[in-house]
């Protein structure tokens, strides 16, 4: 890694060493922002428009990049449960995208995947009817063959399913005060300043790798925080990295909710394994006043495939993602660890439940490496076809699926779903694998059982993939249909 480059100018008191203080009086001048927040939860109303943009991140000059009502990435958008959400989505730039709302539990036809796109110059106007509980998730395109360039372009942002409920929780809940939506990405830039799009043969084996880490599409900036309780949303929005994250004081992440919702109490975590398409949350303590940098390990898949492929490993050792600052005069509103979080972790019966076994399968011939053949990476031996409905699952109905991989490890995700992670490798799930998931990371062999609740008819059918986008891109990618 780029030491310069993730430093992005700060002084050495940002290291990750954490033996140093950054005042946050130093970084006001680059202080990390929010994505503007589009509360939805009176009107049920959202508007987004993908558009072209220019924005700034490092060289002489700006990037084109791609946002939704701005620039570069998204607004976070919140919903109400128990509402349905009206929304309209515009194309204004000039191919077709679409939108994958990424953790909702709603039917087939609405879901946004690559049998939804939107045409240049079109708009879809798709009704949302939430009835789950309160999580964050977020949304992104997803057309077959063009999801990693599209999301590395900015075609994503935060979506927040909301009850009303938080203060109740006793959770910070001021957006951008105390309570922090995270989007953790990485990316290489061209000397000009572009986003470099191009792939080497390790990014099609592994995935895009970058050198440089972007927070909320921001290089180099610190976040400010008040003396107390502070949450953080934090989503992997990256192609291909896995973080492992941790506070550079060995302070503990309190995890509060995972992908699909609140857990019954705070889970201490030393470390938080972070893999694509995942979401957390987590409860920091900042009553002591002392800033602190959150900090990752390498992406672990590197060392994996390096020896296979010829090429180096990368470094060990930890970088920076993102430096907090403790500002003593922003209002601090909770003070204490809530221990009662009202929500719940999954203890479903598999017992009956059909079996279904799915292999996240990397290709074998050097051609497929260096990319001469589409069908490079598949599931169960067959690359994603969009004309093939691969099973039919009966709504209401409860499977358990045992999903294994080998030479690397491949974060899963199913649509229109939430799922309990019954085991990885025959042993009870990590901690923080014990809330409700969508998106899980495989290494090895992972036994999960899901109820399909939702429809999805065969020109609308739900996604199962390994979201390393560009091995998505590649066809380690299935559909199912419901009903």
């Amino acid at each position: 890694m780029k030491r310069r480059t993730f430093l992005g100018g700060f002084a050495a008191s940002a290291l990750v060493s954490g033996t140093a203080s950054l005042s946050w009086s130093q970084t006001a001048a680059k202080r990390l922002s929010m994505p503007p927040l589009i509360d939805a939860t009176k009107s049920h109303r959202v508007r987004l428009e993908a558009q072209k943009g220019r924005s700034t991140f490092s060289g002489p000059s700006p990037a084109d990049t791609w946002g939704f009502n701005q620039p570069f990435l998204g607004p976070t958008l919140r919903m109400k449960t128990g509402q349905t959400t009206q929304t309209e989505v515009r194309n204004s730039l000039d191919e077709p995208i679409s939108v994958h709302w990424h953790g909702l539990l709603i039917p087939g036809e609405v879901d946004g995947g690559p049998h939804q796109p939107i045409a240049p110059g079109a708009t879809w106007q798709p009704e949302l009817p939430l009835s789950q509980r309160s999580a964050t998730a977020w949304y992104h395109s997803h057309v077959h063959g063009a999801t990693a360039r599209q999301v590395q372009m900015g075609l994503a942002g935060v979506l927040q399913i909301d009850d009303g409920q938080d203060d109740a929780r006793g959770l910070p809940s001021d957006y951008g005060v105390d309570d922090l939506t995270l989007v953790l990405q990485d990316r290489r830039f061209t000397r000009r300043g572009q986003i470099d799009l191009s792939l080497s043969m390790p990014d099609r084996m592994m995935g895009y790798l970058g050198d440089t880490i972007l927070v909320n599409g921001q290089v180099g900036a610190a976040a400010v925080v008040p003396k107390g309780m502070v949450r953080l949303r934090l989503l992997n929005g990256s192609n291909a990295r896995i973080y492992t994250l941790a506070l550079s004081d060995k302070r503990p992440l309190q995890l509060v909710a995972t992908d699909s919702g609140f857990l019954d109490q705070p889970i201490s975590l030393k470390t938080l394994r972070l893999s694509p398409g995942e979401r957390a949350e987590v409860l920091v303590d900042f009553s002591n006043g002392r800033d602190v940098t959150l900090t990752s390990d390498h992406n672990p898949n590197t060392g994996m495939m390096g020896g296979m492929m010829g090429g180096r490993r990368q470094q060990t050792g930890r970088f920076s993602v993102l430096p907090f600052a403790v500002d003593p005069t922003l209002r601090a509103r909770i003070k204490r660890l809530p221990s009662d979080l009202g929500g719940s972790r999954p203890n479903g019966d598999a017992t009956s439940a059909t079996w279904r076994r799915l292999s996240l399968d990397m290709p074998m011939g050097m051609g497929m490496m260096f990319g001469r053949d589409d069908r490079r990476f598949s599931i169960n031996g067959d690359a994603y076809d969009m004309g093939k409905i691969n099973f039919h699952v009966a709504r209401g109905a409860v499977e358990r699926w045992t999903v294994s991989a080998d030479m690397m490890m491949h974060p899963f995700h199913v649509h229109g779903v939430k799922f309990q992670v019954l085991s990885e490798n025959g042993r009870a799930p990590q901690r923080h694998n014990t809330g409700w998931k969508d998106t899980v990371l495989i290494d090895g062999s992972v036994d999960l059982l899901i109820r399909f609740d939702q429809p999805a008819p065969p020109n609308a059918p739900f996604m199962y993939h390994c979201h390393i986008l560009e091995h998505e891109d590649g066809g380690m990618m299935g559909q199912f249909t419901v009903g």
